[in-house]
């Protein structure tokens, strides 16, 4: 957004560039040099009102919100000058988002870096933005890379409809009511795992109140989660998530983010759909040489996730392979319950 300012008004430019890193609302900033309203936009920054933010240059430039207006085309044009080759975490991501015959993803970033990641699927993943998504279903039909705050077009000589200021959240959140609609039908169809959100993101706002709001009224929503990271054990951000209806993962935020990629690339090695057959029979082997007491809580963890993520004939297979490895009787144990788990959801 400063970098936006440095194009648009270098005033305010100024004095954003001089603010230090995680300012908070009661820093107090020379603004004596800025009129009144480039001062409102100022005192938003500080507070961290980015959506606002935009919304007012864009009235205070162009005199419109939305459209072809040129705060949107800088926006437009910073956003695609940044990276251009998606990251490992890309790849993982798209990995995961593989049901079984259909890939499916939901993204507030305007970027088609999970496209990339995927070139060489084929047939090419669909590419669906704001009013054109799909609804959500548990068909085939229901797939591609979902961007419910829009996308960007590869091409800058084209505008693309983007969700960034105030009144585009009031516009897609509220009025159309896009957004919201789409995350209710989601919340029930499928357990949402978010990645790479503040809970006091302006996106992450509105979502978790779009979501959270039926659950008291309706059982049949499922558990939603996030990865949240820190560099330290935060129990009051966590317990923040949770009051939100959200269920927290916490990994260690340090080196850059390093864990939870790490966490990304085993889970989808050991995923049901495109995992890594070799892998996930190595694991199982390796966790049924000793008693199942006598494993550690993840491996255990570790073993009932993989046959509960299996369809039948996965399982049996599995069960064999834990047969023939000389299992303990607590390993045999376990199959069994699971088995008798997923008996016991198809009759209620």
């Amino acid at each position: 957004m400063v970098d936006v300012y440095a194009r648009l008004d270098t005033s305010v430019h100024s004095v954003l560039a001089g603010l230090p890193a995680g300012v908070c609302n009661q820093w107090q900033v020379d603004c004596s040099a800025l009129t009144e309203r480039q001062t409102a936009e100022v005192k938003r920054f500080v507070v961290g009102d980015y959506d606002v933010v935009l919304g007012m240059l864009e009235r205070r430039l162009d005199d419109q919100t939305r459209g072809d207006s040129k705060v949107r085309r800088e926006v437009a044009a910073r956003l695609s000058s940044g990276i251009h080759k998606p990251a490992p975490i890309h790849r993982a991501l798209m990995r995961l988002a593989d049901r079984g015959g259909a890939k499916t993803i939901v993204t507030t970033n305007f970027d088609l870096l999970l496209q990339k990641a995927t070139q060489r699927h084929r047939p090419p993943i669909a590419t669906y933005a704001l009013g054109a998504i799909p609804r959500p279903s548990r068909q085939t039909d229901f797939s591609g890379v979902l961007h419910i705050h829009g996308a960007l077009n590869a091409g800058l000589s084209r505008f693309s409809e983007l969700v960034l200021s105030d009144q585009d959240f009031g516009e897609f959140y509220l009025r159309r009511r896009v957004v919201p609609d789409f995350i209710y039908d989601a919340a029930r169809l499928f357990h949402l795992v978010l990645v790479g959100y503040s809970a006091n993101d302006p996106p992450m706002r509105y979502l978790l109140n779009a979501v959270a709001a039926d659950g008291s009224r309706f059982d049949d929503l499922k558990e939603r989660f996030t990865f949240f990271g820190t560099n330290a054990p935060d129990p009051v951000s966590l317990e923040d998530w949770k009051g939100r209806g959200i269920t927290p993962i916490r990994y260690d935020s340090n080196g850059n983010h390093h864990s939870l990629l790490a966490t990304l690339e085993r889970w989808a090695e050991l995923s049901a759909v495109n995992g890594k057959k070799a892998k996930i029979d190595s694991e199982l082997r390796r966790i049924v040489k000793v008693s199942r007491p006598a494993a550690s809580e993840s491996d255990r963890d570790l073993f009932d996730h993989l046959f509960r993520r299996s369809n039948a004939s996965e399982r049996t297979r599995l069960a064999s392979l834990v047969s023939d490895a000389n299992a303990d009787i607590g390993w045999l144990d376990a199959i069994v319950k699971i088995a008798a788990e997923r008996e016991r959801g198809r009759k209620s």
